[in-house]
């Protein structure tokens, strides 16, 4: 693939409808699903404004709060080798929340990285110093190779956005068994709302633990059973785990002042943290897909999700987001070569990997998939005030 067919792929995808983009923050319609209010405004705006916000505190109460679930946490690991489980990929999010856990709460975090074969080798130097220097035994599961890589190509094959679910399902499923086999309680997550109160919509970045989709893309397009590989079914840890085995997933960082600014200084400063150009680019793979692979083949950008998060919670002005927007996210000096790197570890030819790029797109509603039994449990979870909604 030249260069002048990647700088033409980056065009924009041609819109069902006349382009617009929000006037508060930078989503726009390559989200089909959005609306627009009469001011310009859109609904992920809207939803964080009327049903996250005011219920998101990190002053007083929010510190209050989390103290008490702390406690809670540490009683639940009494006489245990650990206090609970904390899934570290080497991204700003986690690395940032283990240093809190370690350094703040004192709290005896089994610290469990999952590895799905594309690391970058800053990763991996950036966990190598947080547990060095925190003074913490990793535990690193890694992921059949061949299971993954037949896998993630059968992804490829199926022609849908979400070539990275392979890979995140992984992640989850492994993280959550691991938990249940050592008996932990508490299951410390990442997510949070400063940095990610608007959230991809579906049909950029589907559930990745959608067992029907996943079983409809395995049966067409993989060539092997995937003994190997850690399936895991919603219902398995969304409602087994949680209300049968007990085990509670906690946001740490949704309770206390937390901004993408103070997490890379403090952790530059303490363990000589490197931060990377773009958030999920910790994994080549992830780097490839959201930062090339999505624009060019789809149209969505997910850093207009993930400026837009920021612009809503005070860390970015809307006009910094713009300028940022108008530079691919992709060095098309380098695409090549990652373009090559890909092919070669995934065993298929450059050609091979470009046909996938310009075959005929399809959608996760193309395929089995469990997306009512997704909504019906989000609805439920709203209901009984266990979850705030955020926007899909």
């Amino acid at each position: 693939m030249e260069i002048s067919t990647i700088t033409e792929a980056l065009k924009v995808i041609p819109l069902t409808r006349p382009y617009q983009v929000c006037t508060q923050c930078v989503m726009d319609n390559t989200d089909s699903a959005i609306i627009f209010d009469e001011n310009g405004v859109c609904d992920h705006c809207l939803d964080f404004e009327q049903n996250v916000k005011p219920n998101w505190h990190t002053d007083e109460r929010g510190r209050a709060e989390i103290a008490k679930i702390i406690d809670q946490v540490r009683a639940a690991g009494k006489g245990h080798d650990f206090d609970c489980i904390l899934g570290l990929s080497g991204g700003l999010d986690s690395s940032y929340m283990l240093h809190l856990l370690v350094k703040e709460f004192g709290l005896r975090p089994l610290v469990f990285h999952v590895d799905g074969g594309w690391n970058s080798d800053l990763a991996v130097n950036n966990i190598q110093m947080l547990v060095e220097k925190l003074s913490l035994d990793l535990f690193t599961e890694v992921i059949d190779w061949e299971d993954m890589r037949d896998f993630q190509h059968a992804f490829f094959k199926s022609g849908i956005s979400q070539i990275d679910i392979p890979q995140d399902h992984a992640f989850v499923a492994t993280l959550y068994k691991f938990a249940n086999k050592y008996g932990v309680k508490h299951i410390m997550n990442g997510g949070n709302i400063s940095t990610e109160c608007v959230r991809n919509p579906l049909e950029w970045l589907y559930y990745a633990t959608d067992m029907r989709l996943i079983n409809d893309i395995r049966q067409q397009f993989c060539t092997r059973p995937l003994t190997n590989y850690p399936f895991s079914s919603v219902l398995y840890h969304k409602f087994y785990l949680r209300y049968i085995k007990r085990v509670q997933v906690v946001r740490p960082l949704n309770y206390l002042p937390f901004s993408k600014e103070l997490a890379i200084n403090t952790l530059r400063t303490e363990y000589d943290w490197q931060a990377y150009p773009q958030k999920h680019f910790e994994s080549r793979f992830t780097k490839f897909f959201e930062g090339f692979w999505m624009p060019t083949r789809f149209g969505y950008d997910t850093r207009k999700v993930q400026f837009s998060s920021l612009i809503l919670t005070g860390q970015m002005t809307r006009e910094e987001a713009l300028e940022k927007l108008k530079v691919p996210a992709y060095d098309l000096e380098s695409i090549n070569d990652e373009f090559a790197y890909i092919a070669k570890k995934l065993g298929i030819s450059v050609d091979e990997l470009r046909h996938f790029h310009t075959m005929p797109i399809k959608t996760y509603k193309d395929y089995r998939n469990q997306e009512a039994l997704f909504n019906l449990g989000a609805k439920v979870l709203r209901a009984v005030g266990f979850e705030r909604s955020i926007k899909r």
